[in-house]
């Protein structure tokens, strides 16, 4: 299965974030912004990044926006980032994911067609909160109310023992999606990969089976 293809209109410190972990993951991104100096700053982290008015049809139809997988709306304008949500829709984009800077933003990109709507401030202020409160979990992102995504440090039982032996899957409830050993990264860990001190789990699963994790 290919792996999906990515979209990022508005290169700000949001957008230019999203599509530096994107690229970072292996996916491919296209970056639009109509700022010559925010694409030029981007142009050597995204697949490719192009000078254009991201409400503007015709400019995202001719670089092919609707074949992606998902179109991330990253501008903070309210008026910009409901017409932006609105052309792409019409334009039969499959996922589209927008900012929105408040609850009455929020509600008006849901109603346009947003299939899914982030607040990223206060989505930053939960992952610190998180990250306060459990000292082994590193980062944490809330997919959904009751699903995360969470890095937590190698310690204890968990160091020296395979994957296949430490059976989290069936423990826990969560699954190994990548290995952090310093600056290296395995993102498909296998059954015999051994977990070494210092080591770090990326894991998704239910945040009350991260939290049974965390605590061993």
């Amino acid at each position: 299965m290919p792996a999906k293809q990515f979209a990022v209109l508005g290169l700000g410190r949001f957008g230019a974030s999203v599509g530096r972990v994107l690229s970072e993951m292996g996916y491919e991104v296209l970056g639009v912004d109509s700022d010559e100096d925010k694409v030029n700053d981007m142009s050597s982290v995204l697949t490719q990044a192009v000078v254009a008015d991201g409400t503007d049809e015709a400019a995202l139809q001719s670089l092919g926006v609707r074949n992606l997988d998902c179109v991330v709306v990253a501008v903070g304008d309210l008026q910009a980032s409901i017409l932006m949500t609105v052309v792409l829709k019409e334009m039969g984009v499959k996922e589209v994911v927008a900012k929105a800077s408040s609850d009455l933003h929020g509600r008006v990109l849901t109603k346009v067609g947003a299939d899914r709507v982030v607040f990223p401030e206060r989505e930053m202020g939960a992952r610190v909160a998180q990250n306060l409160a459990s000292a082994n979990i590193i980062d944490f992102i809330e997919l959904a109310p009751d699903f995360s995504i969470a890095e937590v440090s190698a310690t204890g039982t968990l160091v020296g023992k395979s994957l296949r032996q430490l059976s989290l899957r069936q423990r826990f409830g969560v699954n190994v999606v990548a290995i952090k050993s310093g600056s290296d990264i395995n993102v498909s860990p296998k059954a015999d990969d051994v977990i070494q001190e210092h080591d770090v789990l990326v894991v998704i699963g239910e945040n009350q089976c991260i939290r049974h994790l965390e605590r061993q």
